[in-house]
Parts: structure tokens; sequence; C-alpha cells
């Protein structure tokens, strides 16, 4: 006669569409969790804002409750999964989690790219997990990957799709000529983008996950805050259409680079080769390309957002922390993500290198837009004008610029807008890697990155 399986007990605080999703697959996969950890999961108790809404998920056995403390001072309750979203309030009630010796799980981007460091400390005092893959890229196992996959590796550099929102709304724009507002529009009917897009767009959810990633690849203490961001919002369909023509892909990339002494971090929109990897990510799909030494390339693929996919990372944190638990210290290698005492010199995004895209509209000749360059040191390697790129009637000159600093780029750019008449803003886009036609030899074959793939992943 088999013994009786050992319970563990959860609490989740929040029943959104991640927390539902989260009950529904938990009580389908419960065979497949005890397979896996040998223990019976039993959720135990739920904090909600209103105990009287309808659900899309079966609550039957399960105790509900208004209050989150119902749950963090619950003494049968093992684990703690927070999914209820925002900075504060959360961070409130995982510190008190973690003073009751609760291990946790969240799916909290913000949370952590803020408070990561304190929550870590606080756990590690307290001898408690403190885990987090689903805040970054939803079903995407990327953390454990940077802490498991890849330890044996020096990471040097990570580049990537990191907001499924963003990236709908610039290939819709591109594949349906849409504006930049309509394929919002889109994004927002169909529940890719928030009625308030302002994280997505602006690029705040994209340097948030960034800021995790490089604090677990690099070992040190990455704030979002300090991090060069640019958003989408300005973008027209005119460059997307004129950066095709040229052989490009306009992506809202995140870029974490390091050698031994400096450390790069920016997130912007980027014109890459329409041969990249990364370039063939579309809609709200999520892709991730890490250089390390010495695998190289390899690359990450999958569903970055949606109910499910999100819920999947969360019950692989669960399934880790049950395995851990009887493990007297495993859990150390948690504890240096966010402390560690390296320091590096954060390079300004002035002082990089990049080739660049510039459309400056009116009808300024090539020879003084040149003569300009010159004065500056730059080199121009390409120049066209939109009407006979994409035969439209539109008399603005498109550059592209040689490897510069960003600094002399954005000089030539204010001579041109102080000296001469200019009807409307000059476009300035960084251009990935060098000049693919003329520069191939010098970057690496992407290509053959291995490649990792969660492409199906269900959507909530």
């Amino acid at each position: 006669m088999m013994p009786p399986l050992v319970s563990i007990n959860i609490g989740i605080l929040g029943l959104g569409v991640v927390g539902s999703d989260l009950v529904n697959l938990l009580t389908e996969n419960h065979n497949e969790l005890i397979r896996k950890t040998g223990y019976n999961v039993v959720i135990h108790k739920i904090a909600v804002l209103d105990i009287n809404k309808p659900r899309t998920c079966s609550i039957n056995g399960i105790t509900l409750t208004n209050n989150a403390f119902d749950v963090i001072q619950d003494p049968k309750i093992d684990i703690i999964i927070e999914l209820i979203g925002g900075i504060e309030l959360p961070a409130h009630y995982i510190f008190a989690a973690i003073s009751q010796g609760k291990h946790i799980i969240t799916a909290n981007k913000a949370l952590i790219a803020e408070y990561g460091d304190k929550i870590l400390s606080s756990a590690k005092e307290k001898n408690v997990m403190v885990v987090f893959e689903a805040a970054v890229c939803g079903g995407l196992p990327i953390l454990k990957t940077l802490r498991e996959g890849l330890s044996g590796n020096k990471i040097r550099s990570i580049v990537g799709v990191l907001n499924g929102t963003g990236n709908y709304i610039l290939t819709k724009m591109l594949d349906d000529g849409i504006s930049f507002d309509d394929a919002l529009e889109q994004a927002q009917k169909l529940g890719y983008a928030e009625a308030n897009p302002s994280n997505d767009i602006q690029g705040i959810d994209s340097v948030q996950k960034l800021s995790i990633l490089a604090s677990i690849a690099f070992g040190t203490d990455v704030k979002y805050k300090d991090v060069y961001t640019e958003g989408i919002s300005h973008i027209n369909s005119l460059d997307l259409l004129c950066a095709k023509e040229m052989g490009y892909v306009i992506k809202h990339l995140a870029y974490a680079e390091k050698d031994n002494v400096h450390i790069q971090l920016h997130v912007h929109p980027t014109l890459i080769s329409n041969t990249h990897k990364l370039a063939g990510i579309d809609g709200v799909m999520n892709g991730i390309l890490i250089e390390a030494d010495p695998v190289g390339p390899t690359f990450y693929y999958g569903a970055g957002a949606g109910g499910r996919a999100t819920a999947s990372a969360v019950i692989a944190d669960l399934i880790d922390i049950i395995r851990t638990i009887n493990s007297p210290g495993s859990m150390g290698y948690l504890y240096s993500e966010f402390n560690a005492s390296l320091n590096y010199l954060y390079e300004s995004i002035e002082d990089l290198i990049f080739s660049y895209y510039v459309r400056i509209p009116g009808t300024l000749p090539e020879s003084d837009i040149r003569a300009i360059a010159n004065r500056h040191g730059i080199r121009i390697i390409k120049f066209e004008h939109v009407r006979n790129l994409i035969g439209v009637d539109d008399l603005s000159a498109v550059l592209i610029i040689d490897r510069a600093m960003e600094k002399t780029v954005n000089r030539f750019i204010l001579e041109l807008y102080n000296d001469y008449v200019v009807d409307t803003s000059i476009t300035k886009y960084r251009i990935h890697g060098h000049y693919f036609e003329l520069l191939p030899k010098l970057l690496p074959d992407f290509k053959n990155a291995q490649t990792i793939s969660s492409s199906n992943i269900d959507y909530a």
C-alpha cells in the first residue's frame, strides 16, 4: 500500500486572467504535478477584490477572501503566488509573506525591476525562495536558461524583442499599411494592449524586462530607470516602407552588452536586416538572442504574453520550489543575482557607435547635406529620396550613415535644424550591427544560432 501523499498548500493573491488560467492549469495537470514533484499540490486560499464576482475557473473547495493577509498569515500555506500587478501594494504583501517564512512566486516584472534586490536580500535572511520566471517574456523560459542552461558560460550580450504589444503594432503597420494609432486600436480590441498602453509603447515594459535579464546575466544590480529608453509612438509607415525597400525591418529592440569593464544597456527602435532571426519575430511573439562564451549565439522564440503562457511559467517556478524545499543550501544561487559586488562602468548612449538611418524632410540638395556631414566627419554610404525608394510624392532624403558616435550624429542633425529650413522633424534610427550590404563579414553568424522555441503555447 502506497503511503499518503504529502500536501503542499499554495495561496494566490489575485484571480484575474493569469490567476484564473493558473487555477485551471493546476486542476487540469494535477496528476502531472504529482508525477513531477511527488507532492499533492493544493490551492488552499485565494485573495480577491470581489468574492462574489463570476469566475472563469473552478473554485470548488478553495477558500476566497478579500483580505490578502488571510492568505499571507495562514500557517498552512507554504507558497504564495502574487498575481495582482502594480508595485507598492504587492511589494508590501511580498515582504510580509517573506517575514512569515513563505516561498514566493511572482509574475510581476515592474515589482522585480524596482525592488528585486531588496526582495532577494530579505528572502536570503529568511532562507526562502523568490522566483519570477513569468515576469519576463511569459512562457519563454529565458530566466531559467540564463540561470541554468547557460550557467557554464559568460554572457556577452542579449538583444531581443521583449514586448509583444509593440511588436504587434509595428507588424500591423508594415503588413497592412496602417497608422500607428489604427494599429494600436486593433491591439486594444484584441486584448493585446491595455486601455492605457503607455508602458508598452514608451518602452517601459521592455526596459523593466531588460533590467532583470541583465541583472541575472551579468551579476550586477541594474536599475531600469538608468537605462536609455525610447518608445515607438513616433514611428510612421513612411519609414517602415523605406526601411523595407532597403532590406531592413524596424523592430523595438532591447540591448544588454558587456566586456570586462563596460556595460551597455539601451532600448529603442532599430533597423535590422530582414535576414536576421529577430526580423522574423512578428505579431505578439517575443524573440531573444544571447551571445555567450563558449557556446556562441543561441536564440529563443515564443509567446511572451497571454494568460496560459504566463501561468505555465508560474507552474514551472512552483515545481522548482517544491523540488528545492527539502534541499538545504540549494537556494543560494538565487540570492546573488541583484546583490553582486561586480561594478561595471555604464556607457552613455552618446558615446556608443552605430550606423544610422536618417530621413531629412524638405528639398535640401544632396551636395549640401554631404558637405555638412563631412564637417562632422560623418560618412554617408547611401543617399536616396523617398519618392525613388517607394514611389510616393515625397522629396525627403534618406541617408545611411556609416558607423559614427551617437553624439557626432546628433551634432550633425542639430546643425541641419539650426542653419537650414527643415519643414518637420528629422527622423533618426540606429541600425543593428553594421551596414549589412557593405560589412557582412563583421557580423556574427546568427543564421547558425541554436534555436529554442515555445511557439506552440496556447493563448488564454
